[in-house]
């Protein structure tokens, strides 16, 4: 399990300062050590982790899911998005249908 998929992402979210290392803003280049608890906003989900181990160099998954503990919340279950049909045969939605499906994939209040 990783955190984010790669440096290039961990680093701009170190500089958005969505990144916490035991509650101090987080630069990329921090040296971390074992104990350290890092806090991490991502993709609207709210990550806790701490490191138990620190690699001197890359390795595999499987060892590197052992270097640290997921303290993360669950996170929330998906919802059931409501479906949108139209009847066979009425041909193309007219504009104040695709606006209607367009609110009701993006949750606009708008009704």
């Amino acid at each position: 399990m990783r955190l984010t998929p790669t440096r290039s992402a961990a680093i701009e979210l170190c500089r958005a300062g969505r990144v916490t290392v035991n509650g101090a803003p987080a630069k990329p280049a921090l040296k971390v050590k074992a104990g350290d608890r890092i806090e991490a906003r991502i993709a609207q989900r709210q990550r806790v982790v701490e490191v138990v181990r620190v690699l001197d160099k890359r390795v595999g998954a499987p060892v590197a899911v052992e270097c640290f503990l997921d303290h993360s919340p669950p996170p929330p279950p998906a919802e059931d998005a409501p479906v949108f049909q139209r009847d066979r045969g009425t041909g193309r939605p007219t504009k104040r249908d695709r606006r209607q499906l367009d609110r009701l994939r993006h949750n606009d209040p708008r009704t």
